[in-house]
């Protein structure tokens, strides 16, 4: 599959040694990044509940327990966090089964079994996905050589995924994502060897690798109809329908066939939990518009290179990664000008199949699915591959312009990686985002009345049922004097009676009637983090 370029783009020894060292040190600071300060950043929604599925429980046994009006102390809460006692690998796919089938077991039994060996702590959960991205370096650089067959390439891209802004956030997060990226990429590789080289034993491997896909997230699902596109289309238009395509074609299809069969556990478990998985993932039918999803897609596949955040309204926040879009569109213009048809093919494919699968629904049907940076994965290493080819091309003619650009691009990932490394959230905590000024405000009240003791923390289920999750979030931040007060849907409003102006997390609309019925308002301390304090009526 390896491409003919107008340039040579193979490494010379002497000419390129300071080009072979400066990558080198981005590839080893890249490394360094995924392991600095794994605990700084909160412990956001999600990656609390993957401890809750690891470790063998459900969220419904974990609400029935702490929401039945009663007093906690904070650290209480992460015993839901370690290993349920007496539970098994069993326990972990039945958690996942009954109440988020939408996400397949691989990554959280490789959890399970990471924390009975290292524990559970924020190091511990955090250190299997970093771990698990290293993988994904030799993986691109095995993939370059399949497409481009040039080492400079090669390491140019090895170095832009080490340095990825977008990558190392997800390397540090307790999730399947770099789990996932390192399957994306790797599948990919041994599709095009099992392409080029039309073996049994490649083509096994890559049905076993898109097995591996689903059992780590559905939107592998993304990457294999890429992979199906460019087969298609590489039987079509490369190889004119000869019989060497029939043949690709055959092979990839029972390749495919064979790794849904090893899947259909997992098929069963979604067909009869398919409302399940719908309501869990009703947000992203929502609607936000245009402009919205605009500013996500820019903010997302700029992440790959730049992540400096000013603000979501900010204009600054789009014009400084101006210049990185343009080296996207620059980059997959030289793909499709200089390379081979099947190398662009498999480029394009690999990029705008899987984008164009959640875009178009978001702007025919409404909804969000596109605008969800980790829902974007599959498109990522194509255009990592695109820019290392662009860079790698004319690093050796246009020398002092394509340094500079190249300085450019490290520069912004490095600096990005720093600022994201030494702050207490980012981005990516979604819905958490704001749980580390939640807990400095709650931890500096129980400061100010610790000889009193007249501060709680009251919370209840939430509206949507989602915050257990946050609580557990909070848990790892707030002070171990800190209580909760943990009300049930029937909320015993005596309870309150003893504190003069309890603080008040992500009340449901349920809790609010209540407060309103018993003459108390909600006065706003973080409002739109939704904590509030609760005051008498006057």
């Amino acid at each position: 599959m390896a491409s003919t370029t107008h340039q040579d783009t193979s490494v010379n020894s002497k000419n390129s040694r300071w080009l072979i060292n400066l990558l080198a040190i981005g590839i080893l600071l890249g490394i360094g990044f995924r392991f600095f300060e794994l605990d700084r950043k909160l412990y956001w929604h999600d990656e609390a509940y993957t401890s809750i599925r690891a470790a063998g429980f459900t969220r419904q046994e974990i609400d029935d327990e702490l929401f039945q009006n009663r007093i906690v102390p904070a650290p209480e809460l992460q015993k839901y966090q370690r290993i349920k006692p007496g539970s098994t690998e069993a326990d972990t796919i039945r958690s996942l089964a009954l109440e988020d089938p939408q996400h397949p077991p691989l990554y959280f039994l490789m959890a399970r079994w990471w924390m009975q060996q290292f524990g559970s702590s924020l190091t511990a959960s955090r250190s299997l996905p970093a771990l698990l991205s290293l993988l994904s370096l030799p993986l691109m650089y095995a993939l370059a050589q399949e497409l481009f067959a040039s080492n400079l390439t090669a390491l140019l891209a090895t170095a832009l995924l080490a340095l990825s802004p977008f990558d190392i956030l997800f390397a540090q997060t307790a999730r399947q994502y770099s789990l996932l990226t390192v399957i994306v990429i790797g599948s990919s590789w041994l599709l095009l060897r099992a392409v080029r080289l039309r073996d049994w034993q490649n083509w096994v491997s890559y049905s076993l690798a898109i097995a591996l896909g689903f059992y780590t997230h559905p939107f592998f699902g993304l990457t294999l109809v890429g992979h199906g596109v460019f087969v298609i289309c590489y039987w079509l238009f490369v190889k004119k329908i000869s019989v060497e395509g029939h043949v690709t074609n055959s092979q990839f299809f029972l390749a495919v066939t064979a790794a849904l069969i090893l899947y259909i556990p997992w098929i069963y478990v979604l067909a009869t939990n398919l409302e399940r998985a719908s309501a869990t993932t009703d947000w992203t039918r929502v609607s936000p518009g245009l402009l919205y999803l605009v500013k996500l897609w820019t903010l997302s596949f700029t992440a790959l290179f730049f992540d400096f955040d000013f603000g979501f309204d900010n204009i600054w926040t789009y014009v400084l990664r101006l210049p990185f879009l343009l080296l996207i569109a620059v980059a997959i213009y030289q793909i499709c000008r200089w390379t081979r048809s099947s190398t662009w093919l498999f480029i394009l494919t690999s990029i705008f199949v899987p984008f164009l699968i959640l875009a178009l629904p978001d702007l025919i049907l409404g909804g969000k699915r596109s605008a969800v940076s980790r829902y974007l994965i599959s498109c990522f290493p194509g255009v990592q591959l695109a820019v290392a080819y662009l860079l790698a091309c004319y690093l050796k003619t246009q020398r002092r312009f394509w340094q500079f650009v190249l300085a450019l691009v490290f520069t912004a990932s490095i600096a990005s990686c720093t600022v994201s490394a030494f702050s207490d959230t980012w981005w990516s905590k979604d819905l958490s985002y704001f749980n580390a000024e939640v807990a400095k405000n709650i931890n500096k009240e129980v400061m100010a009345n610790r000889s009193i003791k007249d501060t709680i923390v009251i919370s209840d289920r939430g509206n949507d049922f989602t915050n257990m999750g946050d609580l557990l979030s909070l848990s790892y931040l707030l002070d171990k004097d800190v209580r909760l007060m943990l009300l049930s849907q029937s909320p015993d409003m005596e309870l309150l009676n003893k504190y003069s102006a309890p603080l008040v997390f992500r009340p449901s609309e349920k809790l609010r009637s209540a407060f309103k019925r018993n003459q108390r308002r909600l006065e706003p301390i973080l409002a739109y983090a939704k904590l509030f304090r609760v005051r008498r009526a006057s």
